[in-house]
């Protein structure tokens, strides 16, 4: 009989360690080792291949909302599926929560970020009327 599987009455032994009787990596386990190091590289060349994030401030965040807006309005195409599809009650919803944050932040912006803040609002709300239309 092989190391390997030991048949019994009903069931069936397979051992499962990575080393043989001699102390050595199996030649199994040796491959399934360098595949799992290739998937890793694999991994690391993909995102090195992306190019750095923006960073994250109060005016990045403003401006993603703002293309979600334009996405429920259906003014850009998902990015997914490559339509143009209108949902008004999500785009009301990032409106409200655009303006939501200008309530809650007032007095804590730069000029800068409340001219932003402005425009934006008064941009997507002209848009979602005439979305409404």
């Amino acid at each position: 009989m092989s190391e390997e599987e030991i048949h019994g009455p009903g069931f069936i032994v397979k051992d499962k360690r990575t080393f043989d009787s001699q102390g050595r990596v199996k030649e199994e386990f040796g491959k399934a080792e360098k595949e799992e190091e290739r998937g890793e590289e694999k991994e690391k060349e993909k995102e090195e291949g992306f190019a750095p994030l923006p960073e994250i401030n109060f005016s990045s965040f403003l401006l993603s909302l703002s293309s979600s807006t334009l996405l429920h309005l259906g003014e850009i195409a998902d990015p997914q599926s490559g339509g143009k599809k209108k949902d008004l009650a999500l785009a009301k919803q990032s409106i409200d929560i655009i303006s939501l944050l200008k309530d809650k932040t007032k007095g804590n912006l730069t000029q800068e970020e409340e001219k932003l803040l402005e425009h934006l609002l008064y941009d997507l709300r002209m848009r979602f009327v005439k979305a409404s239309e």
